[in-house]
């Protein structure tokens, strides 16, 4: 098959990229370059790479292919917050632009980098469903994520089937690392320092994901057949994947030896505590998306790769591995300017 990936010089697609290309696929990469050198180490690219900010597809772009897979966008919601109308512009508008133009040169399949961010704060205990579970964005780009969604399952039609995958929160190591999300920045604080705070008192739930099982989430959206995918969503997780605060401090303690774990409280019980269900992702394609990386194992690969890139805490704390504060260095230097677009 031949798969378009968006921001595919990003923390997920330049792991998404060889998953792919092992599969089989033929991978055309489309990004902006905000990120493609922010690299702890040398990363495989597809050979046909268009530098494009998904703002500006044109009709080429998506010529010959068969799929795409749609990862580009302001991707959480500090970066979101960074101007919200460049998140609406870029999240929702670029996401229903790439989706017209994929429509009209015959792309059969788009499957959808959602998020999980939709469902807000939590006002119940229960596993949050896909379709049941009330959505209650509370963030531009938690906003423009289910607006982007529910526009694209609008779209769908006859040779234009869309899916929507929601990932939890994603961990493991990539080239391009980000440590501006919760596990990948404790295990990286106990590398760097040998010590983990922790503001709440620990009993916030978060679901987790390592980075790899997400691709394996994307590959099942592109392989399965379109009566079990077509015009659906899925959260991304693995059975007892949703995961304390404290679980995650605990675990990021135990990968990097002599770190310590201190729970300062001072936040108390944080309210942004939610349990997410997979009950949907691990049955109905139970044979084509099979999870299989553990906190643990991929707390211990990612020591790997800080070992291997001598990972210390200005790369910790810097822009190559935060995303804000790289947008921000891109825009006070003049590389990109005030609509973020780059240069030069």
């Amino acid at each position: 098959m031949k798969v378009l990936v968006t921001g595919n010089l990003g923390y997920i697609g330049t792991v998404l990229v060889p998953y792919l290309a092992g599969r089989g696929h033929e991978v055309r990469g489309l990004d902006a370059g905000y990120f493609a050198d922010c690299l702890l180490e040398p990363a495989d690219a597809p050979v046909d790479q268009r530098w494009r900010d998904i703002r500006d597809v044109e009709a080429d772009d998506l010529e010959g292919m068969d799929a795409v897979v749609h990862l580009a966008g302001l991707s959480n919601d500090p970066l979101g917050e960074f101007d919200a109308s460049l998140t609406e512009e870029i999240n929702l508008g670029g996401t229903l632009r790439l989706a017209e133009f994929a429509r009209r040169e015959g792309v059969r399949r788009f499957v959808y980098a959602s998020s999980q961010s939709m469902y807000g704060i939590s006002e119940t205990d229960e596993e949050l469903d896909e379709d049941r579970s009330a959505k209650n964005p509370l963030t531009a780009y938690a906003r423009t994520k289910w607006e982007a969604e529910l526009a694209l399952m609008a779209d769908r039609g006859p040779g234009f089937e869309v899916t929507a995958m929601r990932p939890s929160t994603v961990f493991g190591s990539s080239a391009r690392l980000r440590c501006d999300i919760v596990f990948n920045n404790l295990v990286a604080s106990a590398y760097t320092s040998g010590s983990i705070e922790v503001k709440s008192d620990g009993t916030p739930r978060r679901p987790a994901i390592h980075v790899r099982d997400v691709c394996s989430a994307f590959a099942a959206g592109l392989e399965a057949p379109a009566h079990l995918v077509d015009g659906r969503a899925f959260n991304v997780g693995l059975a007892g994947g949703n995961h304390t605060v404290r679980e995650l401090a605990d675990t990021a303690g135990e990968v990097v030896p002599g770190s310590t774990v201190v729970y300062t409280g001072e936040h108390g019980g944080d309210s942004r505590t939610y349990t997410v269900g997979f009950s949907r992702i691990l049955t109905e394609l139970s044979d084509h998306y099979r999870p299989q990386w553990s906190l643990l194992d991929g707390g211990v690969d990612l020591c790997r790769l800080f070992d291997r890139a001598g990972f210390d805490a200005e790369a910790f704390r810097g822009s190559t591995c935060n995303r804000l504060r790289r947008l921000e260095e891109l825009a006070s230097s003049g590389r990109l300017d005030g609509d973020l677009r780059r240069v030069g």
